[in-house]
């Protein structure tokens, strides 16, 4: 008993000495270790499960942490490179995928519902099936941003290029071999895939599993076989598999079980990727889907009781139950790289044609281009294209650079798709019934029926905004949060104690920071010294300081309930996508020699940026569940001191009249992009009224002219040029080029029309009811 008791006292006086010379100590036993019980018993930061923990580290944090940080460094961010366009890529561009372009328009592609065999074959012997396999196993070799840059390309001829190439290059075996593979593995399949002898396909979504993936059905068991082999006997079902009709290798994902606990302790190993060629017996590719009568290959893949050899499993019977970070590396690839670049190519696609019709169309006696209601939407297509170019870049560049910036990415597939889908349909309502009508001179009803497919796969737009980019993005990127769930979870008191005051220090600098800049309304923030932007680097420091208080109070506010006030998140998302997108546009701005001509479309892709960031934080307040007296007061100051508004009408004018204009702008924001030298196709015969109606401007404006001084009488110049050749105002050959201009302009704005057996394609139908329509 007196041992016991000189044991306590023992114990007492090393712990008050402790306490003494130690007051770190002390404050974790009195207030840290207290607040760590009650922050575990009402759960006020969110729980991380396996599959989460696993998702949150399989990526990399890049830019997107200086957001979340309050104060991002523009040094260091502009600093990243930003690749461009080498000769070799220049070469590339120019010779065979411009030869891949030219030998089918996507009016032929459609009505064949597939690519032509001649077009399939030369995919293949260009390499353009494995552009980015390494050379040594017979691939091109290219960079992200080389490969993403020749599929903005392809974009620009017809969707179901990139629908087709996207998958054998960034979504399927291929990347997931030349990350996890094996060396026989990748020594086997991946020349064959550089060929285009095998054509992969990446089995993932299931009928109930789609944006959450972790949840798949499809099942695989380890055996034993007779020959004392390992194998794997796989069921499944799976459905919208691009390129799974004609695939003959399925990059396929499972569940893996291990029964007999043949290969380790475990019996449930969790997700696991597997290589299963489709000519095994089990697996059924019957079928195909009709994704918006889009003409490239989806199709659903049953397997059952579908048997393959253990090392089938992509990197080894050693990456056994590994499958969950390939999925998240497979599927960023497709989020960061590929949508991205077929938007950018659809955007300037768009921009080209809409730009082409609004100067050739006319009405009233003016193109329809010189309309405030035309210039509106020509304003959007032209400064969205310039910012989708920027970020696409600038997005390729950190891949390239070895970064996983997966919150980044799930920016790029929200935001590109989201806005492409503005750019067409702002596209269709200036072209109005050239849109509507389909045939061989439409050009954007294709791409218009096409935009849901890319909002929707590869986790739908509502998830990848509501869930990913924010909720994601704040576990990844806040400077503690993640740190601090994670020291939570394990108990750890002296690493919370560190970090929880170390946020309180933060969140307090943040408060002071934000309180500084709302009153000099950014101008207290360091920025570079560059007259032309530099308020706008001040503006999105200003604009980050306030996401990052932002983000604490809705921390502090819901805590591990977070994840279901996805209306908050969503906004929240915005402002963080939009600080990025801004960012990129000021970095494309400096890497391209900070040309005079590209002012316009800057300023308004900086202005409507942060116009976009104000909207969402003014939606973030007016929903947040705080007192009245509180919430309202904020939301007012909020309001009477915004960071930015819309850009102006006299800005989106420019803009439209650069779209309209023949010139170097007008080339460098639709550069890289096919565009028909024929007449006949239908974007070649609008570029040639386009020009020859600039070439024919200021002849009619001379004879517009000779109307005023009463040498001619008052009409519409291009009614009178015969007048004017008769009275000298004009030459014959100045009346010649206008002629032709007319011409090409009546030519240009027609529209398809099919007599009726052609339109009901009457060979398909019963000879008697054939000849009733004929």
């Amino acid at each position: 008993m007196i041992s016991h008791f000189l044991g306590l006292f023992v114990v007492a006086i090393l712990g008050l000495l402790i306490l003494m010379f130690n007051p770190l100590a002390l404050r974790r036993m009195l207030v840290t270790t207290p607040i760590m019980q009650v922050m575990q018993a009402m759960q006020i930061l969110p729980q991380i499960s396996a599959t989460e923990q696993a998702a949150i580290e399989a990526g990399s944090v890049w830019v997107e942490r200086e957001f979340f940080g309050g104060n991002p460094d523009y040094g260091w961010i502009q600093q990243q490179p930003y690749p461009t366009v080498t000769p070799e890529l220049q070469a590339l561009l120019d010779g065979p995928i411009e030869h891949i372009c030219r030998m089918a328009t996507d009016w032929e592609i459609y009505q064949q519902q597939d690519l032509p065999a001649a077009v399939w074959d030369q995919l293949k012997s260009s390499g353009l099936l494995g552009m980015m396999i390494p050379t040594e196993y017979g691939g091109l070799g290219l960079s992200n941003f080389e490969y993403s840059t020749i599929m903005a390309k392809l974009a620009s001829r017809s969707f179901i290029y990139t629908a087709t190439v996207g998958v054998t290059n960034s979504l399927g075996p291929a990347k997931l071999l030349l990350h996890y593979g094996t060396a026989a593995q990748k020594a086997h399949y991946l020349p064959q895939l550089a060929r285009g002898e095998i054509i992969p396909c990446f089995a993932l979504t299931e009928p109930s599993a789609g944006s959450d993936a972790a949840s798949i059905a499809a099942q695989g068991h380890v055996f034993r076989g007779a020959d004392d082999q390992l194998y794997i006997r796989l069921n499944f079902s799976k459905r919208y598999i691009t390129l799974g009709t004609i695939a003959n290798l399925i990059g396929l994902a499972f569940k893996l079980y291990d029964p007999e606990y043949l290969l380790g302790q475990t019996e449930d190993l969790g997700i696991t990727c597997a290589l299963v060629p489709t000519d095994l017996p089990g697996v059924s590719i019957t079928q195909r889907h009709d994704p918006m009568g889009v003409p490239f290959y989806n199709s659903p893949i049953v397997g059952q009781d579908v048997v393959i050899r253990a090392d089938n499993i992509i990197g080894g019977i050693e990456q056994a139950g590994q499958g969950w970070p390939m999925l998240m590396q497979a599927l960023a690839a497709g989020r960061g790289i590929s949508f991205p670049a077929s938007c950018t190519g659809v955007a300037k696609f768009a921009a080209r044609v809409v730009g082409d019709y609004t100067a050739v169309r006319r009405q009233f006696g003016l193109a329809i281009g010189k309309f405030e209601g035309v210039e509106e939407p020509l304003a959007r297509i032209g400064g969205l294209t310039y910012l989708l170019e920027a970020a696409r870049t600038y997005t390729c560049s950190a891949v390239d650079q070895g970064e996983k910036p997966a919150v980044v990415a799930a920016i790029a597939k929200y935001q590109f798709t989201e806005l492409t889908r503005q750019i067409v349909m702002d596209g269709m309502d200036v072209l109005g019934g050239a849109g509507i009508c389909r045939g061989p001179r439409n050009l954007l009803s294709n791409l218009y029926t096409a935009m849901p497919i890319p909002i929707t796969v590869e986790g739908s737009n509502i998830i990848t905004r509501t869930m990913m980019i924010f909720g994601q993005g704040v576990m990844r990127a806040h400077p503690y949060l993640y740190d601090e769930v994670m020291a939570l979870q394990n108990h750890d008191a002296v690493a919370f104690d560190r970090l929880l005051w170390q946020h309180i220090r933060f969140i307090l600098s943040n408060r002071l920071r934000m309180v500084r800049l709302g009153l000099t309304r950014g101008y207290g923030s360091k920025a570079p010294e560059h007259d032309a932007t530099r308020r706008y680097y001040q503006k999105l420091t200003w604009a980050s300081s306030n996401f990052a208080c932002l983000t604490d109070l809705v921390l502090l506010r819901f805590g591990g309930g977070l994840k279901r006030q996805e209306k908050i998140t969503g906004r929240l998302a915005d402002v963080v996508s939009w600080l990025y997108l801004g960012t990129a546009t000021l970095r494309r701005f400096e890497a391209e020699g900070r040309n005079p001509d590209d002012l316009p479309f800057v300023h308004w892709a900086l202005q409507y940026s942060l116009s976009q960031v104000q909207q969402a934080f003014e939606g973030t307040l007016a929903n947040l569940p705080l007192p009245a007296m509180l919430r309202l007061p904020v939301l007012w100051i909020w309001r009477m001191n915004p960071i930015a508004q819309m850009p102006s009408d006299h800005l989106g004018g420019m803009i439209a009249k650069q779209l309209q204009t023949p010139g170097a702008m007008r080339d460098r924001l639709t550069a890289n992009m096919h565009i028909p030298a024929e007449p006949e196709e239908a974007l070649g015969r609008l570029e040639n009224a386009f020009q020859l109606s600039h070439q024919a401007a200021p002849l009619l404006k001379k004879i517009k002219l000779a109307m005023r001084a009463g040498q001619l009488p008052k009409e519409r110049p291009e009614r009178m040029a015969h007048t004017a050749l008769e009275h000298d105002v004009i030459t014959r050959d100045e009346f010649e080029l206008i002629q032709m201009a007319q011409e090409a302009r009546t030519d240009a704005v027609q529209v398809d029309a099919f007599f009726l057996p052609e339109y009901l394609e009457v060979d398909d139908l019963p000879s008697d009811v054939a000849d009733v329509l004929a």
